[in-house]
């Protein structure tokens, strides 16, 4: 298995444990959204939402802070983001 595929593996396993933690802060789960996003498409395409719409606005201006960002790079920082987060629950 190659680096990239042992990235992914984990990626895959951090997004289910992230999924299996109680609810987190607004800021954490925009971080990891913005993450998410990053590491499965890139960066953020599309028309930013209208004031009035906002959660999507936040939801779309966290993935752009993540532009220019790799996605094997954005699933490292998640993986570690999702450690951070299942040791401070033990």
């Amino acid at each position: 298995m190659g680096e990239k595929d042992s990235i992914k593996s984990e990626f895959v396993k951090a997004v289910e444990c992230v999924n299996d933690l109680p609810s987190q802060s607004t800021k954490v789960q925009l971080e990891l959204y913005g993450l998410y996003k990053q590491a499965l498409f890139g960066d953020v395409t599309g028309e930013r939402p209208g004031r009035l719409n906002v959660r999507e606005r936040a939801k779309y201006d966290e993935w752009t802070s993540r532009k220019g960002m790799s996605k094997e790079a954005a699933m490292r920082v998640y993986i570690e983001v999702a450690k951070r987060l299942e040791n401070a629950q033990k």
